[in-house]
């Protein structure tokens, strides 16, 4: 009699065993890090490749999971009723799916995965070469019942990719960049990177360009001596030619071809005879493109071309302003200052905690300055953005709340808006000052 129960009894002990492993298995495998063991193959370490192998099948390791789970939790169930039914009776059926389930949910099914759940990939890397015959070995009737369950999928119209579609892996990337949650100054700055490159095809050039009224241009037709003067004057290291009027470009001018010029120039004659220096033969020829190029084409572009300089045009030809291989960097990385770059103050944080800010900065610089999520879809700029939301050109002192944050008219120019005040709201509606991690 004794022999009749401790028999199955330790059948059944070595089949919760069983069926924990298979569901500490199934945590790991699925819940382990996906580039550490990408990182781990690529230094020789053969279980890490066995993990990523597992995860190239995943349909098949989950299949064989399940079936070898199912099997062994039935078998135990099984046996647990009828040692039960041979000492109660037919009450022993109650007792034992009683028993059965508290044991296969404590100890098969929470116990294990939420151990493995927490060492998920130092679990990942030990089951594997237990789970990668194991899958090999019920391959046969996993795939048959994956033909069965496609088939019936099927005749319901339900159709199974194999793939995840390009918009669902870029999904998966900006929830592992948003799920990077350290808040310092360093990671802060690795978020707004990541998201930034993730961002390139869809931002087009028109959003960074340098507009064409903070271009500095020069006429062609000036003295030789007049053009070197405006080059020295200026911060720029290209700089744009114009003939008969400022949207006829017709070169870029670069300071260090000029001085190669005038260098070559002074070995005949005098550095104040520049009358024979020609600027448009010194000049390069000016690239146009359309301002809808988005930003990762434009980069392979600049690559592909060597070059640095573009000149944005619309629809119509019409000059609409420049970008450079610095901007399209500087949507990745933030703002790049040189020794020669003029720094124009665009952001201001006052004593209140607000934020005093110039109409024509970019949206997309105070979304990657203070983690805001304010939309650019339909405008490039903050200014842009209040015209947007408000449907009209707002007076001066005017105030609009949207997107959590209160945007107050200080200053306009016509009807440009040149000045917003902009206070974050706290969840009861009242404005609060910035935070450290926003500042």
């Amino acid at each position: 009699m004794e022999m009749s129960i401790l028999v199955p009894a330790g059948a059944i002990i070595a089949l919760l065993i069983a069926s924990a492993f298979f569901s500490g298995s199934e945590t790991s495998l699925t819940a382990a890090s996906q580039p550490r063991m990408h990182t781990l193959e690529r230094k020789g370490n053969r279980r890490a490749a066995l993990v990523n192998k597992l995860w190239r099948q995943k349909e098949r390791l989950i299949g064989a999971i399940l079936l070898g789970n199912n099997l062994v939790n039935i078998m135990a169930s099984a046996l647990a009723t009828g040692v039960l039914i041979n000492i109660y009776g037919n009450t022993g059926v109650a007792y034992a799916t009683i028993a059965m389930t508290l044991l296969i949910l404590v100890f098969a099914e929470v116990l294990p995965k939420t151990y493995a759940l927490r060492h998920a990939d130092r679990i990942a890397l030990r089951v594997a070469p237990v789970m990668g015959p194991l899958v090999t070995l019920l391959f046969p009737i996993t795939h048959a019942i994956h033909v069965v369950v496609r088939t019936t999928l099927k005749i319901f119209g339900i159709a199974m990719s194999d793939r995840l579609e390009m918009t669902h892996q870029e999904e998966e990337l900006r929830g592992a960049i948003d799920l990077h949650a350290r808040v310092g100054e360093e990671e802060r700055h690795e978020r707004a990177m990541m998201r930034s490159i993730l961002d390139l095809a869809d931002v087009a050039v028109a959003d960074i360009m340098t507009h064409r009224k903070k271009v500095i241009t020069i006429d062609a037709g000036l003295p030789p001596a007049q053009i070197v003067e405006e080059v020295l004057r200026s911060p720029h290291t290209r700089l744009p030619l114009w003939k008969d009027s400022p949207d006829n470009i017709v070169g870029v001018l670069h300071a260090k071809a000029l001085l190669r010029a005038v260098h070559a120039l002074s070995a005949v004659a005098t550095l104040a005879e520049l009358d024979d220096l020609d600027v448009l033969t010194i000049a390069s020829p000016p690239w146009f493109i359309p301002e809808s190029t988005d930003l990762l084409l434009q980069l392979q572009a600049f690559r592909s071309r060597h070059e640095h300089f573009a000149i944005v045009v619309d629809e119509y030809g019409e000059v609409l302003g420049i970008v450079t291989l610095e901007d399209i960097l500087e949507e990745i990385v933030g703002e790049i200052a040189d020794e020669h770059d003029v720094e124009i103050e665009g952001v201001l944080v006052q004593k209140d905690g607000s934020l005093l800010v110039d109409g024509s900065v970019t949206i997309r610089d105070l979304n990657r300055q203070f983690e805001w999520r304010l939309p650019d879809e339909e405008a490039a700029t903050v200014a842009g953005l209040i015209l947007h939301e408000a449907r009209r050109i707002p007076k001066t002192g005017q105030a609009f709340v949207f997107h959590n944050l209160r945007f107050e008219i200080v200053h306009r120019q016509k009807n440009q808006i040149t000045s917003i005040k902009i206070q974050p709201l706290s969840k009861d509606g009242t404005t609060r000052p910035m935070k450290s991690s926003e500042s």
